[in-house]
């Protein structure tokens, strides 16, 4: 069999003006968004939990390959029910959407933020280590607490607690088992007070704060997120 002498964005039928070349332009654009659709979480904009593990599961057998920790982090905002009980659930949305926003402008292009269910998050750090990642949970916390959203003529103050841990590449888990891990950690930022971020005790070795180029080469075979 010949190969193909026309491009998927090409006429079928080799003609200069195809009359049903627009009709299948639309219609494979409408497939792509459909598709995108189906890893977004409608109301933060984040991934949902069906792109979660996959993405995890992938991130996992990189730090297999390349050597690189894999950071993750776990973040349950602090009494959401009490939230939605005395302002309902229309700004218990508001919250969830503002919360996203706010973690958004403190990720890197690289990391994946998802939605983990009702107002739990969790946030992929592809290529990081313990203390980077905890640096980054830090971050997100102390944002969220300077930044309370604003109803009406008033305030509602936000905090969150966060539990992270790294997988590298002398470990053997599944997705599930690695969350699981970094959710004992958020459990304890919860039962310790709440608004802080717990992770675990023996850190790994004092390492290098700066990238190396084999790292930096590792990563950049990933392809930026397109939330970012």
């Amino acid at each position: 069999m010949k190969p193909s002498r026309y491009s998927p964005s090409s006429c079928p039928i080799e003609e200069t003006q195809c009359p049903y070349f627009q009709e299948l332009e639309q219609l494979r654009l409408e497939c792509k968004r459909l598709k995108e659709l189906t890893r977004i979480d409608s109301l933060t904009g984040f991934y949902n939990f069906r792109y979660l593990i996959d993405a995890l599961e992938g991130e996992m057998e990189r730090t297999r390959r390349t050597g690189l920790s894999t950071g993750l982090i776990m973040i349950d905002l602090d009494h959401f029910k009490r939230i939605n009980d005395t302002y309902g659930h229309e700004t218990g949305n508001e919250v969830l959407k503002w919360c996203a926003e706010v973690w958004r402008n403190r990720i890197r292009r690289i990391d994946i933020p998802c939605r983990y269910g009702g107002e739990e998050f969790t946030i992929i750090l592809p290529g990081t280590r313990l203390p980077q990642a905890v640096k980054a949970a830090e971050r997100m916390r102390k944002a969220l607490v300077e930044s309370p959203l604003r109803v009406g003529s008033g305030l509602i103050k936000i905090t969150a607690s966060f539990g992270v841990d790294v997988y590298t590449p002398r470990e053997y888990l599944s997705a599930s088992e690695f969350i699981k891990r970094a959710d004992r950690h958020l459990l304890d930022a919860k039962q310790n007070g709440r608004n802080q971020v717990c992770h675990p005790a023996k850190r790994e070795e004092p390492l290098p704060t700066e990238i190396t180029q084999e790292e930096k080469a590792a990563l950049s075979m990933k392809r930026r997120n397109p939330l970012g």
